[in-house]
């Protein structure tokens, strides 16, 4: 009697050639299937997978949700465990794929040039300052901004609000990740595009 083989993940040839990993390392968190969320950190990613370090394991097959900086929300199965974390093939449609291969180029390119986070990119004072703040995707507050970059924004605002939340400026998705006097710098998520950055921009 022939061993049964054990079915795994299913990928084609021309999907493992045309997904190159890159190694990148962002932080990030992921949710697994009973809702608890953990932190985790990429170790290498393709558009059709990624590679976490991180202390929770799931298991095999488990479906996970991540968020990752730079990179946003994405969705997959855990294909693999490691000593240290896990691999998840992720669930994308084609144009969802396009747009991650795009944040890996610059993500990678980012790391080979040594660019260091938050202000690698020239700053611009903003002719219309004024901007509507998304707190963790619902509440609103008016704020002003005080420069921006192609990579974040310092915002002068007088509500204390915690490192790290989610905070979508205009339509620019972004975390909080420092404070200053009267104020706080957020990160955007995914870089301005070079081409419609200037003083007059709507974010």
């Amino acid at each position: 009697m022939e061993p049964r083989a054990v079915p795994g993940p299913v990928r084609s040839a021309s999907d493992e050639r045309r997904h190159q990993r890159v190694r990148v390392s962002v932080l990030g968190r992921y949710m697994l299937a009973d809702r608890r969320e953990y932190p985790c950190q990429t170790v290498d990613m393709s558009p059709g997978g990624v590679r976490l370090t991180c202390a929770v394991l799931g298991e095999v097959g488990e479906r996970v949700v991540l968020y990752l900086e730079h990179i946003g929300r994405i969705e997959g199965r855990i294909a693999r465990r490691c000593s240290d974390g896990f691999a998840v093939q992720l669930n994308a449609t084609p144009r969802k794929r396009d747009k991650l291969a795009s944040q890996l180029t610059w993500l990678a390119n980012r790391e080979m040039l040594g660019l260091p986070e938050g202000r690698s990119h020239e700053r611009l004072v903003p002719t219309q300052p004024g901007v509507t703040l998304r707190i963790d995707g619902h509440q609103e507050i008016q704020a002003r901004l005080i420069d921006i970059s192609l990579s974040g924004a310092a915002i002068a605002c007088p509500m204390t609000l915690p490192l790290g939340i989610a905070v979508t400026v205009g339509s620019t998705p972004g975390r909080l990740v420092r404070y200053f006097e009267g104020g706080f710098g957020v990160q955007f998520l995914l870089p301005l595009s070079a081409d419609r950055f200037h003083a007059g921009m709507t974010l």
